[in-house]
Parts: C-alpha cells; structure tokens; sequence
C-alpha cells in the first residue's frame, strides 16, 4: 500500500470504529500528521480524559499508553507497538519506593509521568515538565520529597526552587547526552539564536547554563510556545528532534537547529505508519491496568490534574 492509501484506511477505521488518534510531538512527522491531537505528556493525559471515543490509539511509549488507560478505564487503549519502552520509566519500582518511605516516615514521593503504572501507585503526586514545578511548590516546605526517577528534571527543580529534594538517578538516554559542554558550544556556534532546551537534558542543574542570557529551560509545549511569541529567527533546539516538524509548521520562515544526530528517540521510531493501520484493524496490542493497580495509581495522576 502507497501512503496515501494507508492514511485514508487509517481515516475510514477511526470513523467506523470511534477512535482517536493521541501522539506525542516526538512522533514520526507523518504520526504527527494524522493525529486528532499531539501534545506533550500533560497535554496528552489531559485529552485521554476528555475524549468520547470508544477507542485511544495511543503513538507514544508504553508509559503514556498506560496514563491513559489510568484516566479513562472505559476506553480501550492500543498502541502501533507494545515494545516502546522509556529508559526512565524503568529505572524504579515500586518496591524501591517503598523502601525510601520506610526510611523518611511522612515524606513525600512526586514522580515525573515518565513511570509505570506500577510505580505511580506508590506515588503521593505526579508530574510533567510542564508542571513539575507548580507541583513541588504546592507542597510543605518542611516536607521531605523524593523525586523520581530523572536526576535531571530534579536537580533543575533543586535549583530553582531552593529545595533539597532526594533525586533519583535515572535519566533519559536522549536528554541525557545534552550536557554543559555541548550547551556552551551552540551558544558560540549560534549567539544570535536563542537555545530552548528541555529540563530532563543532563546540563539543567548547571547554575552557569541557567545564568546564560540566550538559555530557556521549557517543556515541549513550551518550546512551541516561545518559537511562536519570540521574535527571535533563529532556535537551537536540544530536545527529541521530531518536535521540529510542528515547529516548521506551525512557524515557517524560522530557522531550527537540531541538537544533532543524537537527538533521536529509537523507542518512539518503533512506531510507524503502518503499524498504525494494523492496530487499528486488529484492535491491538492492547494496553490495560488491571482494576487494583488504576484505582491506586490515579490518585497520584488525579492530584496532578489538580494543580
């Protein structure tokens, strides 16, 4: 099949079948195209609850998959493949968690979206990096917080906020690779432009690339955001480089800069067009959490929605 004809089946099973197309701006730019609604990962939670379809067909990774059928357990939630792991959501478990609360009675346990199922039903309040910090600023003070699982979302918040939070060490094998150095190399490379850079990169708890006068630190929504109000020309973007797709769309006549060959989600790619048309055809694979574990993981994701 041409894609052509595998995007007008895609269209004629959505309408025959009540489904909604969800996808993560770190989609394959012809996933983008066809989506009902791209967002990041609180955008995303956000519409799996409101939607009337019978059917989510989630283009993302399993852990978002997972919110969703959290929020809206009358759904059914698919997925073009089951195999689109998150290096960060697992780096903890539950049981880890666990182990923590033992050891800091009437302490706090935020955990970014990036996590399973399994982990946010041991969690007090999740968040996103579009949020996460309204989220730890609405808690005590005087509270002790563990927050999980990315090292570096966390010690962005830390420096932020003033707070010492214990932080996981896990991290995003893309955001990962975005450290000081090669910060402070686009800035030379690039001093015009203006360099928006996602918090979950390595370099987000350097106090002297926060201080740059050039540097922002926003969520994907927030990167699109600034491109659009800026009357900059000229973005370095260090973040998963498909969220350049919506950009130029969005605002052509800019120029983005991609952080580089690096700057690529294998987990996400697993997610193709075609794989699209079979989950929809097949109604599968499917992505479920059993009754116990939803009730128990969206009172941390219903806090979340709160704030």
């Amino acid at each position: 099949m041409t894609n052509e004809s595998i995007v007008k089946e895609i269209e004629r099973l959505k309408r025959e079948k009540r489904a909604v197309i969800l996808a993560h701006y770190y989609s394959r730019p012809e996933i983008q195209d066809i989506s009902d609604f791209l967002g990041d990962s609180l955008a995303l939670s956000q519409e799996a609850g409101r939607t009337d379809a019978d059917i989510i067909l989630f283009c993302g990774v399993n852990f978002m998959a997972e919110t969703a059928s959290i929020i809206s357990p009358d759904k059914k939630v698919i997925v073009p493949d089951n195999r689109a792991g998150c290096s960060l959501a697992e780096s903890v478990t539950g049981e880890e968690i666990e182990k923590w609360r033992s050891e800091n009675p009437g302490g706090v346990v935020v955990s970014y979206v990036n996590t399973t199922a399994e982990v946010k039903a041991y969690t007090d309040i999740c968040c996103t990096s579009a949020n996460a910090l309204r989220v730890v600023e609405s808690i005590p003070a005087d509270k002790r917080i563990l927050f999980v699982p990315d090292k570096n979302l966390g010690a962005y918040i830390n420096l932020i906020t003033g707070r010492d939070m214990d932080i996981w060490q896990g991290d995003c094998c893309v955001h990962e690779r975005f450290d000081s150095e090669s910060i402070m190399e686009m800035a030379e490379k690039y001093p015009d432009a203006d360099i928006l850079i996602h918090p979950e990169s390595s370099c987000s708890g350097d106090p002297d690339i926060l201080s740059l006068p050039q540097t922002y630190f926003y969520s994907t929504s927030g990167m699109l955001k600034h491109v659009s109000e800026s009357e900059k020309r000229q973005f370095v973007i260090m973040t998963e480089r498909e969220i350049i797709h919506q950009m130029e769309k969005i605002n052509p006549g800019k120029e983005y800069i991609s952080a580089g060959a690096s700057a690529i989600c294998g987990q996400m790619k697993r997610n193709t067009i075609e794989k699209v048309l079979s989950a929809l055809q097949n109604e599968a694979p499917e992505i479920k959490v059993e009754n116990d574990l939803r009730e128990r993981a969206w009172k941390s994701i219903e806090r979340m929605l709160h704030i």
